[in-house]
């Protein structure tokens, strides 16, 4: 509590408590010398280490599994660019109103794009977004298999065939939207917070 706060018997405000990346009191364990060179790189980088990373960290095999998945999947060799992959984590976590990855993806996007007001559509109603056939043809997929995943048909492949995405691309653009699902349910489920620094980036 601030010295204003104890003056006044107000209520801190939220900024003076520490930041807590969950619900769950499940302290860090112990950390192989490779997450330890991770969490190292990510303060050397962007100065702090994301609350998703220390939700992990109590289980070192659990921290690893989900680093190396995510490090394939947004960062690896795909037919699609990271500003699609970080799209389509926003428009998926926009379907299931995840404020963390809302939070951190919704940066990415700013960061990546050079444009915070596409940032903002994003998080906020892609559909107004003037994106192009490409990109709206790849969200709708996307939304489409979180939302009606069992209504998923040939046809929705191929709209994504028609806007020049091969095989490949169609198994990435599944395969992103997939795990943002599973990483927005498990957010939900343990109330992740996103770190204040997101909400000022790339403005």
């Amino acid at each position: 509590m601030s010295r204003d706060s104890k003056a006044t018997g107000l209520k801190p405000h939220p900024q003076d408590e520490p930041e807590k990346a969950m619900a769950l009191d499940l302290p860090r364990g112990p950390l192989s010398a490779p997450m330890q060179a991770y969490f190292a790189k990510c303060e050397e980088k962007i100065g702090f280490v994301p609350h998703v990373l220390e939700a992990y960290a109590h289980d070192n095999a659990k921290l690893e599994a989900f680093v190396a998945f995510y490090n394939d999947l947004m960062l690896g060799p795909s037919g699609l660019s990271k500003l699609e992959r970080e799209m389509i984590a926003v428009c998926v976590s926009s379907a299931n109103r995840c404020y963390y990855c809302l939070a951190a993806h919704g940066a990415a996007v700013r960061q990546l794009s050079g444009d915070a007001v596409l940032g903002e559509i994003m998080v906020m109603n892609w559909r107004v977004a003037e994106l192009p056939a490409r990109h709206r043809a790849m969200l709708d997929f996307a939304d489409r298999l979180t939302t009606q995943p069992h209504l998923i048909g040939e046809q929705d492949r191929q709209a994504l065939r028609d806007c020049g995405f091969n095989e490949r691309d169609i198994w990435d653009i599944g395969a992103v939207a997939a795990f943002y699902n599973m990483s927005n349910r498990l957010a939900s489920a343990t109330d992740m917070r996103p770190n204040r620094a997101y909400h000022g980036m790339a403005r």
